[in-house]
């Protein structure tokens, strides 16, 4: 009998800023694309001491800006 195991992605939701790994792990995107889009503007990134770090209501404001843009109709 085989069995598949599912892995279960857990975020930390009280986290306000990420790093991009984790702000990409959100996104279900590899740490490249999302290098691509905080450099093309699209995601915006804060300075905190010598580190850089997205804020979570970036990729929030990135995800409701994609659903305006591309609304996906809904089947019925």
């Amino acid at each position: 009998m085989t069995t598949l195991a599912t892995t279960a992605v857990e975020f930390d939701l009280t986290l306000v800023a990420l790093t991009v790994e984790e702000a990409a792990r959100r996104l279900s995107i590899g740490r490249t694309t999302m290098y691509a889009l905080i450099r093309d503007g699209e995601i915006e990134t804060i300075p905190i001491g010598r580190a850089r770090r997205v804020p979570a209501e970036a990729v929030a404001n990135y995800v409701r800006a994609r659903m305006q843009k591309n609304p996906t109709p809904i089947a019925a």
